[in-house]
């Protein structure tokens, strides 16, 4: 009779269920999963739709009017040449500097990562249009100083060589940081008992070092091939003028053209995001069975080596490489905005210099109004992405739901479509929707937070990976339930992660082009735009003093935000 009472008393499977699914810890992963579903996959759904439709039902046409053109073989042939170009210049800059400043005694170790972060904060329009400055075949500086000896036009920027150099060098730094973090890990005993085995350096470079730190290598390759296969203001500004096009630019082209032909574009989108899933599975592919192995219980303390006589000459190089990649830029921007009109350097030059175009900048009409857009859009992006990261990082990390890492699948499916196919997808979606968005500032906010919820998902898990869950269950234990425990216990401890995401989404979405230039409508314009329409109308003079009033910003905001988040965690 006791144990029919007890089954009497205990809930039915489907109470159990029930009581499972209305747990708040449920409902709240439930809601996280359809959030991040619908920044995500929405977008990729009306674009597959998009393209393989019309107005008869299922068709290929876009496929045939994108392929079908006579210069599409050289169109790819261009987009792999300039992404592989790219991407091995950056690690082949990044990896060397990232030896030296971690294997080495080398001099000025101080400008590596000064050479690392300044250029992250320079947009990559900006980045380029200085090139443009520095190498233009008919006004670059450096071919007016050569000109007397050698000739005019030994520079020339506008090739698919001078793309590559230009997106080489910029994606350098983040080559940098990856392979520093992975020469830091590796144990150097291994490559000085090579060494004293009578190996060479550079055998042991080859045969010891480079396999040590291959999954970083990888990971990086990845990150430069699809970084280059997205980028859209090098191929923009520097190919279209000599014809040459590559998958982001012919989107573009083909957007920007009356009639628009939606589904060509599309076809095109779906074939770049083709290669880059294919250069993705390339690199899972050769990274599989080359795990590292690397990191051991034994502690190591690392003994730089020692570059005798070759010491000046690799000094030499890193002051050339800061001066290339760092000064050049800034101060032909510089040179640029002092300038009443732009012309190369010269003693009259110098004596015209005035701030007219700082002056003039504040007097255009959409300058004050892109500066406000960008901060709304990059403060906004950051702190959405960032709030929602940090739940949906709960969920895959803490949570123990089963199928939980179908959320952190979901939420890294952004970072493999390029900016300009993210903004097509939006804007199919939005220019059929009833709702009042396209046209609005949200559209572009629904873009930055759907292109950097990877990245702001990146920084919240490892965040949470590094809290001891005994916190998590003291805190149950005393009778706090799950969103007492989540934010006075979990987001203070996480802060210093959540922080430094914030930091960089803001940065990122503040100097943002490729996506915007597909959604952007008069009145809506960010500070991207203001420079990109001010190229196209040869105004150098007021871009160049706008771009360095943007770095300027950029730099005391990345310094206020670093300042406050050493104040922020457990500390406070």
């Amino acid at each position: 009779m006791a144990t029919l009472a007890t089954r009497a008393r205990q809930p039915g499977a489907a109470a159990r269920w029930r009581e499972v699914i209305l747990r708040p810890r449920t409902l709240v992963a439930a809601a996280t999963t359809v959030v991040v579903g619908y920044f995500a996959l929405i977008p990729l759904i009306y674009l597959l739709w998009t393209t393989f439709s019309d107005a008869q039902g299922f068709s290929l046409g876009g496929f045939a009017r994108a392929y079908g053109d006579a210069r599409i073989g050289e169109l790819v042939g261009n987009s792999l040449w300039f992404a592989a170009g790219s991407a091995v210049l950056s690690l082949t800059v990044g990896t060397a500097l990232a030896y030296f400043n971690v294997r080495t005694d080398v001099p000025f170790k101080a400008l590596f990562f000064a050479a690392s972060i300044i250029p992250l904060i320079i947009p990559g329009i900006l980045y380029t249009i200085a090139w443009i400055f520095l190498a233009s075949p008919t006004i670059g500086l450096l071919n007016s100083l050569i000109e007397p000896l050698v000739g005019p036009g030994t520079f020339d920027v506008f090739t698919v060589w001078g793309m590559i150099w230009v997106e080489g060098l910029h994606l350098s730094p983040i080559a940098f940081l990856f392979m520093v973090a992975a020469f830091r890990s590796t144990d150097p005993s291994l490559e000085e008992s090579s060494l004293m085995s009578g190996a060479t350096r550079v055998q042991t470079f080859r045969r010891v070092t480079l396999p040590l730190v291959r999954p970083a290598l990888l990971s990086a390759a990845l990150i430069m091939l699809v970084r280059s296969l997205e980028s859209f203001e090098v191929p923009a500004l520097l190919g279209l003028q000599n014809g040459i096009y590559v998958f982001t630019s012919r989107i573009f082209q083909v957007l920007r053209s009356f009639p628009v032909d939606f589904a060509g574009a599309g076809a095109l989108a779906v074939g770049l995001l083709a290669v880059a899933a294919l250069g993705i599975w390339l690199s899972n592919m050769f990274s599989r069975g080359h795990g590292g192995g690397t990191i051991t219980g034994k502690g190591f303390r690392p003994r730089p080596i020692d570059l005798g006589r070759w010491k000046p000459v690799v000094g030499g190089g890193i002051l050339l490489y800061f001066f290339v990649t760092v000064l050049a830029p800034l101060m032909v921007l510089l040179y640029t905005a002092l300038l009443p009109y732009y012309r190369p350097p010269s003693a009259e030059a110098f004596a015209s210099m005035n701030l007219d175009n700082f002056v003039a900048v504040f007097n255009l009409p959409s300058v004050p109004t892109a500066l406000r857009n960008s901060l709304i859009l990059g403060g906004g992006a950051a702190t959405i992405v960032m709030a929602l990261m940090a739940v949906a990082a709960w969920v895959v990390v803490r949570s123990g739901i089963p199928g939980r890492q179908i959320l952190d699948h979901i939420a890294f499916s952004p970072l493999v479509i390029p900016g300009l196919v993210l903004g097509v997808g939006i804007a199919f979606v939005y220019l059929r929707s009833p709702l009042p968005i396209y046209g609005t500032l949200l559209i572009l906010l629904i873009a930055y937070c759907t292109r950097y919820l990877p990245y702001g998902m990146r920084y919240a898990v490892s965040g949470m990976q590094t809290i001891s869950t005994e916190l998590e269950e003291s805190a149950q234990v005393s009778g706090a339930g799950w969103w007492a425990t989540f934010r006075r216990v979990l987001l203070p401890l996480i802060a210093p992660a959540l922080l430094a995401g914030w930091v960089y989404i803001f940065v990122v979405s503040f100097r943002e082009l490729s996506s915007s230039i597909l959604l952007y409508t008069p009145g809506n314009e960010v500070l991207s735009i203001s420079i990109w329409e001010l190229y196209a109308n040869a105004r150098f003079g007021e871009l160049s003093a706008l771009g360095v009033i943007m770095v300027l910003i950029l730099a005391v905001l990345v310094a206020v935000a670093y300042k406050v988040g050493a104040r922020v965690g457990l500390k406070s």
